[in-house]
């Protein structure tokens, strides 16, 4: 299983705000904690999302450096927010054995 391929995948959906591809890909104990959210299994998760996507116009994610390690894919990025904000943020998404994203949590700075 080519996880940095699942990471991309998941910033693309992520950045298209589609919560239906979103919720193929959590497993259903996922776990969501950034500056702001912490959230338990996969409807919260998945209402966390919507909320930050309800709150902005346009998001993009620009990857820069990605960190394997085990389960678990550490990424540095930028979150391009309604073309006028850019976050630099790091992810640890980790996946279980079947591809399903497990955790997310994400660092501001």
């Amino acid at each position: 299983m080519d996880r940095e391929r699942l990471v991309l995948d998941y910033f693309n959906k992520f950045a298209a705000k589609d919560l239906e591809s979103l919720e193929k890909m959590f497993s259903h104990d996922v776990s969501l904690r950034d500056w702001e959210i912490s959230s338990e299994g996969i409807e919260d998760v998945l209402r966390s999302n919507k909320g930050i996507f309800d709150s902005i116009d346009s998001i993009s994610v620009e990857i820069l450096n990605t960190y394997t390690c085990g389960q678990s894919i550490a990424c540095e990025i930028l979150i391009h927010i309604n073309n006028d904000e850019t976050l630099r943020v790091v992810d640890i998404i980790t996946f279980n054995t079947f591809g399903k994203i497990t955790s997310i949590r994400a660092y501001k700075g």
